[in-house]
């Protein structure tokens, strides 16, 4: 039994999984927040959040790091961890300078600093030569509409420290550049209360069909556990509206793009975690989207679980703590599973979800969920707007994605427009 300081989490689906990986490991944890009360609102009513099953829950100031370290030393001599976890992009490199100070095992806060961070990513990956984007980064809106006109249009505009695609959009001419850096120039600071880099990071716009190659780094060797295929739609903004696991991908298709993810890694130098990269299949070959050190969102994780065996949750509880984690790959009664997620095209108050009840006794089902009656809904412009999803899996082949798109089919939100 291994006792690990979680520091703080995404509130999704890696908010349960990560407790679940722990407690079936027999290890316990200490949770470190900021704001408790950002966890109690999400979770479900009538329930406790699985993260206050840790057994001790310390208030913290997790978004200074200088003023935490310290305090946190003091929390080491006293409760004595074995390792440093999150799940939450915004506090990787914190919890990486916790594991150095704390002579824990973890990646460098180097590694995860440029991981994290989509302009040093770039510069990273370009210094090494692994394919990406053409791309700039700019100061002001002012830099980027000159370096627009280097690059060309359409390109892909972003904030460099961002995640599920808040603030990415495409832009295909000056005047909807412009909106776009005035719209990440009203979001100062994150959902962390973080403040934000002002930069902007413009790139070419890629065409081609993306994928995320799913890995475990450990003591230096990258396991690729497999490919996602992703869907992207809610054009000029970038949401994910579904994944199949694993990928209906061509020998030589499946062998470039884990291959760039695994030259992508080393060039961060990442090592000791759970990796999950974007890549786009273009004509030219693979290019990378961007690199998260930790494991995917969106319930893909979920996905690998169900067809390979692999529960990467805990290998990123095992390799936080220096230990050789279990990838073998286990028969399961699944060959493909897939999520696809319901995205607003209007804004209003939900009424109710036509065919959600039939939808969830229906055959290969294994999850779905629905927002509830009452909740207010936007236009989705981010991963961060879905108002439900559906997971099913196929025992035979790689039907997974047709049988959630048919069973998405069946499900209509009414919504009382705004």
């Amino acid at each position: 039994m291994a006792h690990l300081l979680v520091v703080e989490s995404w509130v999704g689906s890696m908010s349960r999984l990560l407790p679940r990986a722990l407690e079936e490991a027999g290890h316990h944890f200490t949770f470190l927040t900021r704001d408790l009360h950002h966890y109690l609102r999400s979770a479900p009513e009538g329930a406790a959040h699985p993260l206050l099953t840790a057994r001790n829950v310390v208030t913290a100031p997790t978004n200074d790091v200088d003023e935490l370290l310290p305090q946190v030393e003091q929390l080491h001599r006293v409760l004595r961890f074995d390792g440093v976890v999150t799940s939450c992009d915004y506090y990787l490199p914190t919890a990486a300078r916790i594991a150095a100070r704390l002579g824990l095992p973890g990646p460098s806060a180097e590694a995860m600093e440029n991981a994290c961070r989509k302009d040093a990513t770039r510069r990273v990956l370009a210094a090494a030569g692994v394919p990406g984007p053409r791309f700039a980064v700019c100061a002001d809106e002012a830099e980027a509409v000159v370096a627009a006109r280097d690059i060309g249009y359409p390109l892909v505009v972003k904030p460099v420290d961002l995640c599920a695609g808040m603030f990415v959009r495409r832009v295909d001419e000056a005047e909807q550049l412009t909106a776009a850096c005035r719209a990440m120039e009203a979001f100062p600071r994150n959902a962390r209360g973080q403040r934000r880099a002002p930069h902007v990071l413009l790139e070419e716009f890629l065409r081609g069909p993306e994928v995320s190659v799913e890995t475990v780094i450990c003591r230096g060797v990258a396991h690729v556990v497999g490919v996602t295929d992703k869907s992207i739609g809610g054009a000029p903004s970038f949401v994910e509206t579904g994944h199949m696991f694993p990928a209906a991908l061509a020998p030589d298709e499946l062998a470039a793009a884990t291959g760039t993810a695994v030259r992508a890694g080393v060039a961060l130098g990442l090592d000791d975690v759970v990796a999950h990269t974007e890549i786009k299949l273009t004509a030219d070959g693979p290019r990378v989207v961007e690199v998260n050190p930790r494991p995917a969102g969106n319930r893909i994780t979920e996905l690998v679980r169900h067809v390979t065996g692999i529960d990467l949750a805990a290998a990123c509880v095992d390799v936080a703590l220096g230990r050789e984690p279990d990838l073998r790959r286990r028969e399961t009664a699944l060959r493909s599973a897939a999520v696809g997620f319901l995205v607003p095209d209007a804004a209003g108050t939900l009424v109710s979800m036509e065919g959600a009840d039939g939808v969830r006794d229906a055959d290969g089902v294994l999850e779905a969920q629905f927002a509830e009656a009452g909740r207010t809904v936007e236009v989705a412009d981010s991963n961060n707007a879905y108002i439900g999803h559906i997971m099913a899996g196929d025992a035979t082949g790689l039907g997974a994605r047709d049988r959630v798109e048919t069973l998405l089919a069946e499900v209509r939100p009414l919504l009382v427009r705004s």
